[in-house]
């Protein structure tokens, strides 16, 4: 499935690491378009390539074949215009909230009022006005992982790259941080490519799914999330919709391996026997 108007576009990309005295495939064929206000969360068994993939589109490493392409030109670096938040917060401990959200903007040549007015704007959309002052070691778990998306759309990135942000969230806090991020997206009109290993999740928060395959990793399925064209569902209704069991079990079915396949056939022989 391809975006209307592609801002980031990966082009027949493969990604192979050398393994002993041979190589190991990573990454085979990928074609992907990301539009510009795209919301597309990334599925995938482990081992199937989702890191190596976000690492390729941030610019981190370059594929062993293929192309990225940002707005038409081909991208080989990483740049402000593509941003990252990973699973585990990387804000500066010896900041306050303030001065990390700041930080990213010290080099752009803003005056310190120009400065103020974007490190506010975007605490106020993550919703730590109020923590402006506080350093990391006094937030809580979502607090910091709010302070590090603010962080990191200061700079204002065109796209913006989630690898599994809330996984090491407890279950309460990984559902508040579900409705902020939507809530994110939908004010920073912003393109948000997210790796997920959550199938709900996903149908919670996408606008787009992309599933991946593993042996080498590869693109399964790319289709419009079914469940959430109108954007609203919370963590607490999804299961209500009437064809979510459907839709779910049929993610599930198209993530899982042969071998799990297998796997689950023997468990499910085992109980009926």
């Amino acid at each position: 499935m391809s975006s209307a108007t592609p801002i980031l576009s990966l082009q027949n990309v493969d990604m192979n690491f050398k393994q002993g005295r041979g190589y190991f495939h990573a990454l085979q064929n990928i074609n992907l378009d990301a539009g510009e206000e795209d919301f597309i969360c990334l599925l995938g068994s482990s081992g199937c390539g989702k890191t190596s993939l976000l690492n390729i589109m941030a610019g981190y490493v370059r594929p062993s074949a293929g192309n990225v392409y940002f707005k038409g030109a081909e991208f080989t670096r990483p740049s402000s215009d593509v941003g990252v938040v990973f699973q585990q917060q990387n804000l500066f401990p010896w900041l306050t909230v303030y001065r990390n959200v700041e930080f990213g903007l010290m080099r752009k040549g803003l005056t310190a009022a120009e400065r103020r007015g974007i490190v506010e704007h975007y605490l106020e959309m993550v919703g730590l006005e109020d923590a402006a002052e506080k350093f990391p070691h006094q937030l809580s778990g979502g607090m910091k992982q709010r302070a590090t998306i603010a962080r990191t759309l200061a700079p204002e990135p065109k796209v913006v790259l989630f690898d599994e942000p809330f996984s090491a969230l407890d279950a309460l806090t990984r559902e508040k941080m579900q409705e902020h991020i939507k809530s994110i997206w939908r004010k920073s009109h912003k393109c948000f490519l997210f790796i997920t290993h959550d199938v709900d999740e996903a149908l919670l928060l996408s606008k787009r799914i992309v599933i991946m395959k593993a042996r080498p990793g590869r693109i399964h399925a790319d289709y419009a999330n079914p469940l959430n064209q109108g954007g609203a569902l919370n963590a607490w209704n999804i299961r209500n919709v009437p064809n979510y069991r459907e839709v779910r079990d049929d993610i599930i079915s198209m993530i899982q391996s042969e071998e799990d396949i297998r796997i689950t056939q023997l468990l499910n022989a085992q109980k009926a026997a």
